[in-house]
Formats: structure tokens, sequence, C-alpha cells
């Protein structure tokens, strides 16, 4: 018996189902921030970060966050795999080293049955393992719709800590994973990707962000933080908001998967809808784009690269550390002093 696809049972895939840029900010207005009463607290929900930070002792650091969302592939195991992947890149983009998991499953059980969902958390343990954390445990409802991610744990020294509101003017700006995952598990999720697609998706959506740890302790590394939901475009604006700073963004240096596939698909009108939910939250902070550039910048990543600032003097340590690491050096733009009138994104 064929088992049933998973994306047929979302209304969203992967980061993609997040909740639209405006609908959050009016969720957050009425809420306090906690970063104001707890001087221990150096990232809470104060910023727009990808973690919260405690110091707890002599500079040592608990990252703590929590990330879950419905299935971007049809396989239960590779759908356990990525979410557990994305949930623990958000403690690699605070420059840290995630120590413990425990798991947020959503389910339902009369429609999928256990078996499937023992599936989706053996392949959350497989990443798990690669990450040298223990899945440990974690909570579970019956749920209409099914949903699976990790809270996850990590420690990072203060002084190695990232955060996304300290970039420099005069940084470099890198990308380290390709751009287009909203486009090609849309497709997959409509019945109209190859296998070889497929299987070139989750293979890029299961590698884990740990090169973030490497980067966090070289100097002139200034912010850092991972793309997600809200496109390579979101991010960016986010950082240089934080940041107060512009940046220049060179489109032709922005790294995709094979522009032949992705023209196959948006040929055929094939992306997410949070794509245009980017569109309008963040073009406004960016200069005029193109279709490709708005469907591409604005495309919602599940599992991204991680995007950090460098100074022009850590350059050389930062190639290195990523040659090292066996990944491909994607040096997309630059960090520029904020001209009035001019968009936050300039994209080139």
């Amino acid at each position: 018996m064929e088992k049933p696809k998973l994306t047929q049972f979302s209304h969203g895939s992967g980061c993609g189902c997040k909740i639209a840029p405006a609908d959050l900010e009016a969720i957050l207005n009425g809420v306090s921030k906690s970063d104001r009463v707890y001087p221990n607290l150096l990232v809470g929900n104060g910023r727009n970060d990808d973690a919260a930070v405690l110091e707890i002792d002599n500079g040592q650091c608990i990252i703590s966050t929590t990330d879950f969302f419905t299935p971007i592939v049809d396989d239960a195991t590779a759908f356990g795999k990525i979410a557990a992947a994305n949930a623990i890149s958000d403690v690699y983009a605070m420059g840290g080293t995630p120590v413990m998991a425990v798991g947020i499953l959503g389910w339902p059980i009369e429609l999928l049955g256990a078996e499937i969902a023992a599936e989706v958390i053996s392949g959350a343990q497989s990443i798990c393992a690669d990450a040298g954390i223990p899945l440990a445990g974690g909570h579970s409802i019956d749920s209409r719709e099914p949903f699976f991610g990790l809270s996850v744990t990590g420690l990072v020294e203060k002084s190695n800590l990232k955060t996304n509101n300290t970039a420099q003017v005069g940084d470099l700006i890198y990308l380290t994973k390709p751009i287009g995952t909203g486009i090609l598990s849309t497709a997959m999720k409509r019945g109209i990707s190859k296998p070889e697609q497929d299987e070139l998706l989750i293979n890029e959506l299961c590698k884990l962000n740990t090169i973030g740890r490497e980067l966090s302790k070289i100097d002139g590394v200034n912010a850092l933080t991972d793309v997600t939901g809200f496109g390579l475009l979101g991010h960016l604006v986010e950082v240089c908001q934080a940041s107060k700073v512009q940046a220049k963004l060179q489109w032709d240096m922005v790294p995709t998967y094979p522009m032949e596939i992705l023209k196959t698909f948006l040929d055929q009108f094939v992306m997410p809808d949070n794509t245009m939910r980017n569109f309008k939250a963040y073009s406004k902070y960016a200069s005029e784009l193109s279709a490709a550039q708005l469907q591409l910048l604005c495309d919602p990543q599940t599992n991204g690269g991680l995007l950090f600032t460098v100074s022009e003097t850590a350059k050389k340590d930062v190639e290195t550390t990523l040659k090292q690491a066996g990944k491909e050096i994607h040096l997309i733009g630059r960090i520029e002093l904020i001209q009035e009138g001019a968009p936050t994104v300039l994209v080139n």
C-alpha cells in the first residue's frame, strides 16, 4: 500500500507556513518586552533574532529556541530530518553549540497513524545524532494538521555570541546556501517535480549549519542570522534595520538552486503563497525588483543558509574557514552607511 503524501495534509510547507510578517508584528505589538525586565537576558523577545540568550555565569550563556512547521516533503523520515536541522540552525546562527533537544509533534492519528509519526521522530533523531545531541523527550497532541519541530538548548561563550543587529559599515555580506527551497517544495507538493529534483532539495535541506559555530570564533564576523521563512530579502532587511545600516546586494552573486530548474516552475507560476506576503512586507525597504528578483529574494526558505557580515580585515580568515569546511564562497554584497531617501536594501 502506498504511503500518504504528507504535503497533501497541510496548507503550507516548511517555513512557508509562518505567519505573515505584518500579522506577526500585530501579534507582538501588545506583548511586553522581557529584555527590559531580566538584565541577564542578552537576547529576548524585544529583538527579531534567531533565539533567546541568557547569561548564566562567567560569560557562559544558554541559547534557547523552538521551531516547528507543517510537512515540506512527502517522506516522513525526510520531514523529521529537515525539521530537526532547521530548528538546530537557530543555535548555530547565534554562534552556539547545541546540547539537547526535545520534540514538538502535532499529528492526525486517525488519518496518518502512529507508524508514520514514528518515522518523523526517527528522522529527527538521526539529525540530532549528527549534531551530537540527544532528542531527549518532547510533547505531542492530536492535531488535524501535521506539524513537527524541536525546542533546542545550546551553549555559547558571551565573547562568541553573534546577533543580527551588529553589522558594521564596510562589512562584506556572505550567504552559505542557495535560495529557492520554497519554489522546489511547492513543485513537489503539486506533484510536478522530478525525483532527482526532490532528491536535490532534500539533500540540501538536511544539511546542518554547523559552520556558524566556527564563524563565530573569528574576530570581524559581526552580524549573523539564518535565512528562513521571510526570505533572503526579509532577513537582510531585519539585519540592516536592527544595525541601522543599508545593504547593497549583488544579484548575480546570490546563490540559487539551478536556474533552469527554477525557471521551469516559475514559468508555470509555481511559488509559495508566502512569497507575495514577504514581498508586501519588505519590498518597501528595497529598490525596485525584477520579476525574478521578487520570486527568489522573497521566496521563503526552510533550513536556509547563514547570512553574515564580515569586516574586510577578516575576509581571508572567513573564506579559509569556509573552504576548510567544504563550503562554497558566496560573497553577495556590502554593508553601507545610511543614505537619506535610499532603500534599506539596494539590489544591483
